[in-house]
């Protein structure tokens, strides 16, 4: 393996995620992890526990909704079960990503706990 130095003053990388659907949202939410968390389909390479700045925009609301978070799934390319390549995102523990969670588990009241597959568990 090889290792890849990082500068001190790195910044967070930026994602953005549109999703357009409730299906789309149960598959990307990751509520298992503290704060909750999406999961953002990329080719890109991260850690865990790399920050990343993540632009959210949810279905019919034209809102880019800031959220820092850091690495805390990496699906990594060619993985079993086919499932997509990209890195699950823990919220932060701040005033806007607990917002942003109540809303996402509002709109996927009903949903959440069923036996449908998502992209992570």
């Amino acid at each position: 393996m090889s290792s890849h130095a990082k500068p001190q003053t790195a910044r967070p990388s930026v994602l953005s995620l549109n999703i357009n659907s409730k299906s789309a949202l149960y598959a990307a939410y990751m509520p298992f992890l503290s704060n909750g968390g999406l999961f953002v389909p990329t080719p890109k390479h991260y850690n865990l526990g790399d920050e990343i700045f993540m632009l959210l925009q949810l279905m019919g609301d034209p809102t880019r909704h800031p959220v820092a978070g850091r690495v805390a799934w990496v699906t990594p390319q060619g993985a079993q079960g086919g499932k997509t390549q990209g890195v699950g995102v823990q919220f932060a523990d701040d005033d806007a990503s607990k917002v942003l969670r109540g809303r996402i588990e509002q709109v996927l009241a009903g949903h959440l706990g069923s036996s449908r597959p998502t992209h992570t568990i």
